[in-house]
């Protein structure tokens, strides 16, 4: 079968996405190649912002490619789908370029995941993926009976929107190396969350494990990439060192949490690269900070989110250090890592002059601690259920309808003047 995997040209006027704007890897249709690839399938694989190709650009060369399946993401690579832009107007309009070029239509991302129904209607796909879509995408290509694939949705002959099975989750452990195309590499100049010095040479984003044992309430992942998995040693350092062969510098574990991990860190320490990671300062210990910064980390974002025993209670941290604690780790962090982030979430609990007064104190020892981000409550977070209970086919408007009324600024890395699903998303 011939099939085009697409990530679209983003752009995000008037949205509350908080994420970054660079290119970066799409390792969903990456993974999602290499089995379809390894079935026998014919791909073809196009991403709008590394390879500059607008929506145009893109449904001309599917049209000449001539698929029977085309699959679109609903959100910039896997690793944004945790805070993925709540509109669905760039996929709408890229399904609508395709137009009858396409072939069969699917539709993958955080945004069918947890509400399949919406997604289908909106976007007039044939079918949308629930969960990790990898595995799914290869057996919607090799099975004659794809609608009894597990981890589906679609709307039967009847109008009705039927969902088979639970949603999606690969194994993962076992997922095959990834290589990349050299001209991409050679464009992806961006190195995600690195601030220590300009990016010289290619960056590349990978991951070592995927899901988190951790269960906060602002976290969206119950839906996707939910239950914690290690990648196997042996395959991930076989595409490391393929994207170091490919000249790549810089890697982005894009990993929900990165954990301690001794037997991964002595491989990269005797590599000639460097890396970023996201994780939880309070997992570390000050000898696995040292060989953390051996191994080659530049870059650190932890997850502190708030600076009350109250607040992080309340988020569900589980956190067993209080802040004195955790400002030490950080601190101690940078003595081998050049940047090091706290993340903080805008709340109650987050009393305004307190947090000053601790960014304050930890920039003077080398800290960055971010300007407070207002918590989105997205549909696959325990934070939407608490408030509303299950996503229904609503849950997307209202979400985004109550974060706007619940704020008036917004950090600074959003759009000044976001508007609702309403404005951004045709009818």
């Amino acid at each position: 079968m011939k099939v085009a995997l697409i990530n679209p040209s983003w752009e995000y006027r008037n949205s509350i996405y908080f994420g970054c704007r660079a290119p970066h890897l799409p390792l969903e249709l990456g993974y999602s190649r290499a089995l379809l690839e390894a079935a026998g399938h014919e791909v073809l694989m196009l991403d709008g912002q590394i390879q500059g190709l607008s929506i145009v650009d893109i449904a001309t060369r599917v049209r000449d490619f001539g698929p029977a399946m085309t699959v679109v993401t609903t959100a910039p690579t896997y690793l944004f789908w945790r805070c993925a832009p709540p509109e669905l107007r760039v996929p709408q309009l890229m399904l609508i370029a395709l137009g009858d070029a396409a072939g069969m239509t699917v539709a993958v991302g955080p945004h069918g995941s947890a509400t399949p129904a919406p997604v289908l209607r909106k976007l007039g796909v044939d079918i949308v993926v629930r969960g990790e879509c990898e595995d799914v995408i290869a057996a919607l290509a090799d099975s004659p009976a794809r609608r009894d694939i597990p981890g589906i949705s679609y709307i039967n002959a009847s109008g009705e929107v039927q969902s088979i099975g639970a949603a999606a989750a690969t194994r993962f452990t076992d997922t095959p190396a990834l290589a990349w195309p050299a001209d991409w590499l050679l464009r992806h100049d961006h190195h995600h969350h690195r601030f220590d010095t300009p990016p010289v040479g290619p960056g590349a984003e990978v991951e070592a494990s995927r899901g988190c044992p951790y269960a906060c309430t602002f976290c969206a992942k119950i839906d996707f990439r939910d239950r914690y998995r290690k990648r196997d040693l042996d395959v991930l350092l076989q595409e490391i060192d393929g994207l170091i062969a490919q000249g790549v510098t810089y890697l982005y574990f894009i990993d929900e949490i990165f954990l301690p991990r001794p037997d991964l860190l002595l491989a990269l320490k005797d590599r000639n690269i460097q890396f970023g990671i996201q994780t939880r300062i309070d997992l570390w210990k000050p000898e696995l900070l040292d060989l953390l910064g051996a191994a080659g980390c530049v870059s650190i974002e932890a997850g502190v989110e708030s600076l009350t025993v109250e607040g992080r209670a309340l988020l569900a941290k589980k956190c067993k250090l209080d802040t004195d604690e955790l400002s030490a780790l950080l601190i101690y962090a940078r003595r081998s890592v050049p940047f090091v982030q706290a993340n903080l979430i805008r709340a109650e609990e987050n009393e305004m002059p307190l947090v000053a007064e601790w960014r304050a104190q930890l920039h003077e020892r080398g800290v960055w601690a971010n300007d407070p981000v207002p918590l989105f409550p997205y549909p696959s977070s325990p934070e939407y259920r608490r408030l509303w209970g299950m996503p229904d086919d609503k849950a997307w408007e209202r979400a985004l309808d109550y974060y706007l009324s619940q704020f008036t600024s917004f950090s600074d890395i959003q759009e000044e003047q976001p508007l609702p699903l309403s404005a951004l998303e045709r009818a």
